[in-house]
């Protein structure tokens, strides 16, 4: 291969840096993409890989390079045997893409702030940002996406003087000049404090909270009851979920964090928020997966009284990976076009998304016209 020829394909290579690297969403997601890559497995659910796409000049799954910050120690290929076992991952897969998941293992940095950690929220900043930096030049990478798929944390305390966690993050990706996607319903890039750079800094952003199941069903079933006229009384919810999602979730400030997301979709949807709530429920058992039940009160004709109930069961891994590998093809594309700022064409992955429509078949058109964008871009 020629130099001249290899530096064209070194262009082409982006990066996609994960906070929480070591997690069930990104260990997912970085096995998944190998193994689709490979031709080992379909890109279900990956609705970039559908025909409205293919012109719109995405980066290839093949040209992806994965790293990121975490806590946790535990390598990536150990990790994703963990999922294989949980019935997570498929038989095999873990084996298969084993080099793909020890070279992205190699690229995960330290996070923080660990307990004692002295540093400011400037240092830690200029640390998480000096990471980034080194990944996308050690790789020769054309740019690099920061995604969030860490643990849901808790709403700041008002007067808090430091930075959530997920801040500091964003601002590092800020800092290093790299597109900044929230696929959590923590703080990330929306604090006052970040308002100014994020505007300064001439980069997409996208987020928050990843919507993959029950919010993804209050989606299209709130629409159906505006569209036909039927009056909700009552909307509650309960979700069963154990993994580090359901541990974190246990924390009631998170939890709240995390129906904030779910209550939107219903309060912009039917113009006010119906009675009910959301429970959420640390069942450790389960492990990476989850049972959400849905329960809704409405009025027909004459004011007859009747019920609809929904159950989901699923992985929410599983059904988030497709999604992550989605929001950093796009970023990535958006960044290459020039775009800046919040990217509403991207809310039909969102719970909380940056404006734009809150039904699922209007957020879908948006982002069908989002793709024609970038396909008529530079």
């Amino acid at each position: 291969m020629t130099e001249e020829r290899r530096r064209v394909e070194d262009t082409r290579k982006v990066g996609v840096w994960f906070v929480g690297a070591r997690g069930s969403v990104a260990t997912t997601a970085t096995a998944g993409c190998a193994a689709v890559a490979a031709g080992l497995h379909p890109p279900t659910g990956m609705v970039t890989e559908t025909p409205p796409f293919a012109a719109s000049r995405l980066p290839s799954l093949a040209s992806l390079v994965f790293g990121g910050h975490d806590t946790a120690a535990c390598p990536l290929p150990k990790r994703a045997e963990e999922l294989t076992a949980a019935g997570v991952l498929p038989y095999g897969l873990a084996a298969a893409v084993r080099g793909e998941l020890a070279a992205a293992d190699d690229d995960i940095r330290p996070g923080g702030p660990a307990p004692g950690d002295t540093r400011t929220d400037g240092e830690l900043i200029a640390s998480f940002a000096a990471d980034i930096t080194d990944f996308t030049h050690r790789h020769r990478l054309a740019r690099t996406v920061v995604i969030n798929v860490a643990s849901t944390e808790p709403a700041p305390v008002p007067g808090d003087p430091r930075l959530a966690p997920s801040s500091l993050y964003a601002a590092a990706a800020l800092h290093a000049g790299c597109p900044y996607v929230n696929f959590t319903p923590s703080t990330g890039l929306r604090t006052p404090a970040l308002h100014d750079t994020a505007a300064t800094r001439g980069l997409p952003h996208a987020g928050r909270d990843g919507k993959t199941g029950q919010t993804l069903l209050r989606s299209v079933l709130a629409p159906m009851f505006v569209q036909r006229a039927l009056s909700v009384r009552a909307w509650s919810g309960t979700n069963l979920l154990g993994g580090g999602d359901g541990a974190a979730l246990a924390d009631p400030a998170a939890a709240a964090a995390k129906n904030a997301g779910k209550e939107r979709v219903l309060a912009d949807t039917l113009g006010a928020l119906p009675e009910g709530t959301v429970h959420i429920d640390d069942v450790p058992s389960l492990g990476d997966w989850k049972t959400a039940w849905d329960h809704i009160a409405f009025d027909g004709f004459l004011g007859s009284r009747m019920v609809l109930q929904t159950i989901w069961q699923g992985c929410d891994s599983a059904l988030a990976a497709p999604l992550v590998l989605d929001l950093a093809r796009l970023t990535a594309r958006a960044h290459e076009a020039g775009l800046s700022g919040p990217l509403p064409g991207l809310g039909f992955y969102f719970k909380d998304p940056d404006g734009g429509p809150a039904g699922l078949a209007d957020q879908y058109a948006a982002l069908l016209a989002f793709a024609a964008r970038l396909r008529d871009a530079r």
